[in-house]
């Protein structure tokens, strides 16, 4: 630090940008700046190498890093694939899918400083002998729920795919091919459980490693949670984001977007990042140098949709797209510009003269290796009243649930003044439009305006990669971005969105499909009048046959599951054909309405059971349930009892068969990779189940999970 600098005036430049809602960082930085702990950063990357040393270190310092509120990215390609020798017991590896489950339980025992919990990132190459295992690791949704997973694919391997080539399996113990798979084969696997489960993800990571700006002192093997921000072994990262939102023009007749103002805040920004690398408390002496040593900063967005709806432009659009290139580059430059003049102030950063910088004719010193990230804004963008990141609008309007049952309508500020302004806004119209997905069909609203209010649902899978692209064109690290897609969504929409993002150049992509989770919820509430009409025989019992009498001897089992109430013993019978048969769920302390919730929920399941209802029709109605406490444990999260219950019926269903023996064996699905024309599919609003804090909704964007109930986000 210079201690002749002009604190103060900096002081006041932060404060402005921070309390006018125009700049924000990172979740770490806002909570944990001032305290005892002082850990900032919110990415980080840590080596996972092929010995039990290097793995429960690994183990350790992850542990570290979440407490503190930081998310970890590791890759899992440096060890030795399952059933391979190890020398030094004489027995054989049980291969990095087993070891991911111990960085999971892990995790799971950590709550992040009180205020998020554990998030990982796991990448295996295509190429590692147990890629078939890693792919369809998390089809069985109890497993490994603190990771997101993605495979590392290269260029080649996609041309691989393209020509239906097989190719090696490299062993990373010897270095030597194990064996060969069909990457046509493999891609396909990789489809159908992406469509079936929402992952894996998919990571270029030959395109990570050619924006690497610093290859001599590193590769990079894998990111951070959510896949926007890569990173070198022991590297760290400290991100914000500008509300674009904030930077309009309001001195000219039309709208539009304050230039200077946008250069202001990006050159503030990136001091105060820059600023949170000394300011910040580092864990371990290793993270501290990589991070001094490259001094990356990461510099996004949010408020895109926001700005969009300002301008008058839909955000699918050509005029969008255009758009987003032009600011996205100017962003990049001047945040470039800005590294620079601090590299004359303070100097370049340690690593520069191993740069990729370097050997540039006439190139000026860099006090930042990157400078532009687009991460996930869920906590950031909600505390300033933006859109996330550069997504398309949550809703127009939408209903918070507050106190006592009571709902609020909530109507974004620019359409409730238009309609103010010109004369049609009521608050009947503003709740109609809230227990909808869209506005494009209502012709009560002026058609112009229902042009630019395009919200999520408006939006087709095409449009998120070329806005993905769009702005990664411009990005040093990477773009932050879920492709959300219908129920109704066929497994070549998905091929399709694949190929997209890797003839656009995107560095990833993540795509999820509405319903794909058991505990999803819904988010919108339709009026009776959309209900499907009933036929008179609905108004009759359910069940077209009288449950079965009780036969005198049963057999079955007790399962104890932690619930924010205390234990839950669920204990489930069979029939002589083995079939669930009935249940009974008993709390630990007898008495109390906990206790008899569970004995009604227990005989109505029984009830159903024995009246032929299917098992999975009734875990569908009870998980995802939650009330006001919730549970942490070897089951996972635990929302409700209904919610245990859910989880005790599960275990009645067969899981799902493996796949490694199928793609070895089955022909693959297609003989020709194409990618279909427009089939019209619009991509929903989808859900992960209710919010651990409010038990409101939670959506994927950004590649994060994020409520706009209550700001809780998964991510920061």
């Amino acid at each position: 630090f210079n201690p002749k600098a002009d604190t103060q005036k900096w002081e006041k430049e932060f404060y402005n940008a921070m309390v006018h809602l125009e700049f924000m960082p990172n979740s770490p930085t806002l909570m944990n700046a001032g305290r005892e702990l002082q850990q900032l950063s919110a990415c980080f990357v840590l080596p996972v190498g092929d010995s039990i040393d290097s793995i429960f270190d690994t183990v350790k310092n992850a542990a570290l890093i979440h407490k503190s509120g930081g998310g970890t990215g590791f890759s899992f390609s440096g060890i030795r694939p399952k059933n391979d020798r190890v020398s030094t017991s004489h027995g054989l590896s049980s291969g990095p899918i087993s070891f991911m489950k111990v960085f999971n339980e892990a995790t799971e025992a950590i709550n992040q400083g009180g205020f998020r919990r554990g998030a990982n990132m796991a990448i295996l190459n295509y190429d590692h002998p147990d890629i078939v295992e890693f792919i369809t690791c998390k089809t069985d949704h109890k497993q490994l729920n603190n990771f997101n997973i993605s495979v590392g694919i290269t260029e080649e391997f996609m041309r691989r795919v393209e020509r239906n080539e097989d190719y090696d399996l490299i062993n990373p113990r010897t270095k030597q091919p194990q064996g060969r798979l069909n990457a046509r084969k493999v891609f396909d696997l990789i489809v159908n459980t992406a469509w079936a489960s929402g992952e894996p993800g998919v990571v270029f990571i030959d395109r990570l490693n050619k924006s690497n700006p610093t290859p001599d002192i590193g590769t990079i093997e894998s990111t951070n949670p959510c896949g926007e921000q890569p990173l070198l072994p022991f590297e760290s990262c400290n991100l914000g984001s500008i509300n674009l939102g904030k930077m309009i023009d309001k001195t000219v007749t039309k709208p539009a977007i304050d230039w200077e103002k946008l250069r202001r805040a990006i050159y503030t920004a990136v001091r105060f990042l820059d600023n949170v690398i000394e300011a910040n408390n580092y864990l371990l002496p290793d993270i501290e140098r990589m991070t001094k040593g490259n001094r990356k900063i990461g510099l996004g967005l949010m408020g895109w949709a926001d700005l969009l709806v300002q301008l008058g432009i839909p955000y699918n659009s050509e005029e969008a797209l255009r758009l987003a290139e032009e600011v996205m580059k100017f962003i990049s430059l001047e945040s470039r510009r800005a590294s620079q003049l601090l590299a004359e102030e303070r100097g370049a950063f340690p690593n520069f003269k191993k740069s990729i910088f370097y050997n540039r004719p006439g190139a000026p010193l860099m006090r930042n290796a990157t400078t532009t990230t687009i991460a996930p804004t869920g906590t950031i963008s909600i505390i300033a009243g933006a859109s996330g990141g550069i997504e398309p609008l949550f809703a127009v309007c939408f209903t918070r649930n507050v106190l006592d049952g009571e709902k609020l309508v909530e109507v974004h500020p620019i359409f409730e003044r238009i309609a103010k302004q010109q004369g049609w806004y009521s608050e009947e119209l503003m709740k109609n439009i809230a227990s909808h997905n869209s506005i494009q069909k209502m012709t009560e609203i002026p058609e112009d305006v229902r042009r630019v209010f395009v919200t999520a649902h408006d939006v087709l899978p095409e449009w998120h990669i070329k806005m993905q692209s769009a702005f990664q064109k411009y990005t040093d690290n990477a773009v932050s971005k879920t492709v959300n897609f219908p129920n109704s969504a066929t497994r070549n929409d998905i091929v399709k969105v694949y190929f997209e993002a890797y003839h656009f150049g995107c560095k990833g992509v993540t795509i999820y499909r509405d319903g794909c989770r058991s505990e999803q919820v819904l988010i919108i509430e339709k009026k009776k009048s959309e209900e499907p009409a009933k036929s008179r025989d609905s108004r009759v019992a359910p069940f077209s046959t009288p449950p079965r009498p009780r036969p005198e001897l049963t057999w079955g089992s007790t399962r104890k599951i932690k619930t924010g109430c205390g234990n839950l013993y669920v204990t489930i019978n069979y029939d002589q054909n083995n079939k669930p048969f009935e249940l009974f769920s008993t709390m630990g302390k007898a008495g109390g309405c906990a206790a008899s919730q569970s004995e009604a929920i227990s005989r109505l399941i029984s009830f159903a059971l024995r009246s032929g209802a299917a098992i999975k029709e009734i875990i569908s109605q009870l998980k995802g349930i939650s009330c006001h406490s919730v549970a942490w444990g070897k089951n996972g999260r635990i929302l409700s009892c209904a919610d245990a219950i859910s989880r005790a019926l599960e275990y009645c269903i067969e899981p799902p068969s493996h796949l490694i023996k199928q793609i070895a064996e089955t022909p693959s699905t297609s003989t020709e990779i194409s990618i279909p024309k427009d089939s019209g599919t619009k991509r929903a609003i989808l859900q992960k189940g209710a919010c651990p804090d409010c038990g409101g909704i939670l959506s994927y964007e950004e590649g994060c999970v994020v409520c706009h109930v209550c700001a809780y986000s998964e991510c920061g």
